[in-house]
């Protein structure tokens, strides 16, 4: 048994912590793990002709199959790890076991470790095995190594900026504000819909959202919490990840206050991220249409089997006529990396997402001052540029997108489109009892999942997938045409222009 081949798990290399390892590390301990399975059957055929299918169809088609299933568990077994969930649906083998098990059952070495907080963690270096037989079968499994995966894309304005324009020229804004000043479909509230927020930390206060709501006139939406992998709704200060949380909500339901909100709650791993979003996704109970996603981290600080099994869930997203938002990163073109090269934001630069870039906006009542690419500091900018691990997928072949500015790939251009996030012409909102402004492109997620929303109950369906749509149609947008992204410490990085730009996308959208 312990002596069976084995395989490399594709795409499972994971680099050294950045942190020193302690070696303290509980062998006894309990920990989980998500095996992802392949599908019953290929879903590319589905996706080329932008077909859908319901929830209950998609697991019968597309699912994981229960033999599969069966052999994981059979293997889990041998080494004395208990099945916690199985299903089929999200193609999902969740597994319980001792540090000292796991280590065992997929050949790693597990090591104590801290994290930026100076948390204690789990961390593993090289790659992942299963036996010979699972190799057709097991996509990737998530949870040995427990460092964080992504951080909250939102900004606190400096107040001190906040006053610098002319008194004609609103400075801050709610996003119903945003909403009408950028012409989204009026008279539409969200009624009927449901909005799914991703959230790796933080929480919100029902007495806040009650304030908040009632000091703008808008009745509160309903908002509920939905706990994943034992996450919780955990408020503690406006410092904290809190702020990302009501932002989203506050954000979210401004806009679409007719909509209910679900916020699934899950840990910043790289499990937590991936089982939030398959949950969101399968959730027959709740059946949201779109999902808000402010979370992220660039693309060279994943695995590519995090990657890989992410942007298969956002196919699976497709099929399903669900719509998902993503923040594309507040650190400009080297979104966080000091390395002097570009990088983009994943999940953001997922063919399969609908990636919200940033803007500065300045307005005179209700009429647009000005509007260009956000970028107040090398480290406050909107995050855009050439994806080097997802291909160009069809819907931008006549975007002209650039070759990546580190090597001649040319990949999926991110972002798709863009909103105000300059966090000095930011959003007014209420965090923890503290009234603040927020910018960051974390708010353009669930502002446009909020349009979404709107747009959803005004057709009566589900939008889906709208990057072809948006793409075939340069009216959906109004174009940004100044600034640009550059934040590497050589000055690398790309400029707004006419049409598509690795700044804004294609712009502004108010409807489609």
């Amino acid at each position: 048994m312990r002596t069976q081949q084995r395989v490399a798990v594709p795409g499972s290399a994971k680099k050294a912590h950045s942190a020193p390892v302690t070696g303290q590390i509980d062998r006894s301990e309990s920990i989980e793990v998500t095996v992802r399975i392949r599908r019953k059957k290929n879903i590319e055929d589905k996706l080329v002709a932008g077909e859908r299918v319901t929830h209950k169809n998609y697991e019968k088609e597309f699912g994981a199959s229960q033999k599969d299933a069966e052999k994981v568990e059979e293997f889990a077994h041998q080494y004395h790890l208990t099945t916690v969930n199985v299903d089929l649906a999200r193609r999902s083998v969740m597994l319980s076991g001792s540090v000292a098990d796991m280590e065992s059952a997929f050949g790693v070495k597990l090591e104590g470790s801290t994290d930026y907080a100076g948390n204690a963690i789990r961390v593993r270096e090289g790659e992942i095995f299963v036996p010979t037989k699972l190799k057709d079968i097991v996509e990737g499994v998530f949870g040995l190594d427990n460092r964080p995966a992504a951080r909250p894309m939102y900004r606190v304005a400096d107040r001190a900026g906040t006053i610098a324009s002319p008194e004609a020229v609103r400075a801050t804004f709610t996003s119903d504000q945003l909403a009408n000043i950028y012409g989204f479909p009026q008279g539409f509230t969200g009624k009927g819909q449901t909005i799914a927020i991703i959230e790796l930390g933080g929480g919100f206060r029902t007495a806040d959202l009650t304030k908040y709501f009632k000091g703008l006139g808008i009745k509160k939406p309903s908002v509920k919490a939905v706990s994943v992998d034992r996450g919780k709704n955990s408020p503690s200060n406006a410092n904290s990840a809190d702020g990302e949380v009501m932002l989203d909500i506050e954000v979210a339901g401004a806009v679409a206050p007719g909509a209910k909100i679900a916020v699934y709650f899950a840990p910043n791993t790289d499990k937590g991220f991936l089982d939030s979003i398959t949950q969101a996704l399968h959730d027959t109970h709740n059946k949201p249409g779109v999902i808000s996603i402010s979370w992220g981290s660039a693309e060279k600080n994943w695995t590519d089997q995090t990657m890989t099994s992410m942007n298969e869930a956002f196919k699976a997203a497709s099929v399903l006529g669900v719509t998902i938002c993503v923040a594309s990163g507040d650190a400009g073109s080297s979104d966080s990396v000091n390395d002097g090269q570009v990088h983009v934001d994943f999940p953001a630069s997922s063919p399969y997402v609908l990636a919200c870039g940033g803007t500065s906006l300045k307005v005179n009542g209700s009429s647009i001052v000005s509007e260009t690419v956000w970028h107040d500091s090398n480290t406050s900018a909107g995050g855009g540029g050439v994806s080097e691990f997802f291909p160009l997928p069809t819907y931008q072949q006549n975007a002209n997108v650039p070759a990546s500015l580190n090597s001649n790939f040319v990949g999926r251009g991110v972002p798709d489109v863009a909103g105000d996030a300059d966090p000095n012409t930011g959003y007014n909102v209420l965090v923890d009892g503290q009234s603040i402004v927020v910018g960051g492109t974390s708010a353009v997620a669930p502002l446009y999942a909020a349009l979404v929303a709107r747009v959803n109950q005004q057709k009566g369906q589900w939008a889906g997938f709208i990057n072809p749509t948006i793409y075939a149609n340069p009216t959906a947008c109004r174009d940004i045409t100044q600034g640009n992204n550059n934040t590497t410490s050589n000055n690398k990085g790309y400029s707004a222009g006419p049409g598509w730009d690795a700044c804004t996308g294609l712009g502004v959208l108010s409807g489609f």
